[in-house]
């Protein structure tokens, strides 16, 4: 995540829009997100090396997040999951990035909704590990545990699930996503974005997006009314400052620039916010997996009311 945020800023507006989540799972079925913290465990380790793109520790990670897909069943958009491509750092040299892109085909077909979350973090510096568990090994945990759901009742409308690097260097992996995407952009409904999910202290999880899009927040009250979390919506206008609006700070901004309709799930920053110290250890379990819990929840219910919300968005 590159945000640094402090406050809150609510949205308003609301349209009439109904929104009713499917189970997560059926009887004797293993509940999505079961293995969330073993995910943020392992992609949060010593080995993993910080997960800056181009390194030995990006290239495990995403070796893990591969095992990860082949357990659930996905299957790539094409011949591959892996999508490389190529971006220009600040001293002008040219640095070299992977996405891994996989899809779960809808019953019905139609639009489709992206699940999008960054899998790179700051690397090594000065000798010390930033391992970067909340930011972003949980969102990816996140987006596993929402691929389990989905895979365990078929969505009506095809989900592409984008695990993107390069976040940290400037939202790279997410700007070649929609500048080369797997199906046509127009085709994408919305994207669900997930940066920061395991930590806070007051039992907070922000989900931003009703400012510009308020046709998403009756959905995301409905879900509110239930959720294993606070569900709070905010940090999506300047009303308490530009730091405060997240709506350039992770990867759905580079949906967003394309229009395409975009939701983002977070925490609000921490003591542990990009430092050596943001490793699992520091991970609040129980909040975590109720988080995960909570962005599971909301993603079934955006999926089912995807035509809606095409309707709505002019998309």
């Amino acid at each position: 995540m590159t945000h640094l945020s402090r406050a809150l800023a609510l949205g308003a507006a609301v349209l009439s829009l109904t929104a009713a989540a499917p189970a997560l799972a059926g009887p004797g079925d293993p509940a999505p997100g079961n293995r969330a913290l073993d995910d943020v465990r392992i992609l949060s380790a010593d080995d993993m090396q910080g997960r800056a793109p181009g390194t030995p520790g990006s290239e495990k990670a995403r070796a893990y997040i591969l095992s990860r897909f082949a357990q659930i069943g996905l299957k790539p958009v094409g011949d591959k999951f892996e999508q490389p491509f190529d971006f220009a750092k600040r001293d002008g040299s040219t640095a070299h990035g992977i996405n891994l892109v996989a899809w779960i085909k809808g019953t019905k077909g139609g639009k489709a909704m992206v699940v999008s979350a960054h899998y790179d973090h700051l690397g090594v510096r000065n000798g010390e590990i930033y391992n970067g568990a909340d930011d972003n090994a949980s969102g990816v945990a996140g987006l596993l545990a929402v691929a389990e759901a989905f895979k365990a009742k078929p969505p009506k409308h095809d989900v592409i699930l984008a695990v993107v690097d390069a976040e940290e260097s400037g939202l790279r992996g997410a700007k070649a996503f929609v500048a080369a995407p797997p199906v046509p952009l127009e085709t994408i409904a919305l994207d669900v974005n997930f940066d920061m999910l395991s930590k806070n202290t007051k039992n907070e999880l922000y989900a931003a997006g009703t400012a510009p899009f308020p046709y998403l927040k009756p959905i995301l009250t409905k879900v509110a009314t239930t959720a294993k979390v606070t569900l709070k919506l905010g940090h999506d206008t300047d009303a308490d400052g530009k730091e405060n609006n997240w709506t350039n700070q992770s990867d759905h901004y580079a949906f967003g620039e394309k229009g395409v309709p975009w939701v983002y799930f977070g925490v609000e920053d921490h003591p542990e916010y990009h430092k050596p110290t943001d490793d699992f250890a520091t991970v609040p379990q129980d909040f975590f997996k109720r988080s995960v819990a909570t962005v599971v929840q909301a993603s079934l219910a955006f999926e089912n009311d995807l035509d809606a919300i095409t309707k709505a968005s002019g998309r």
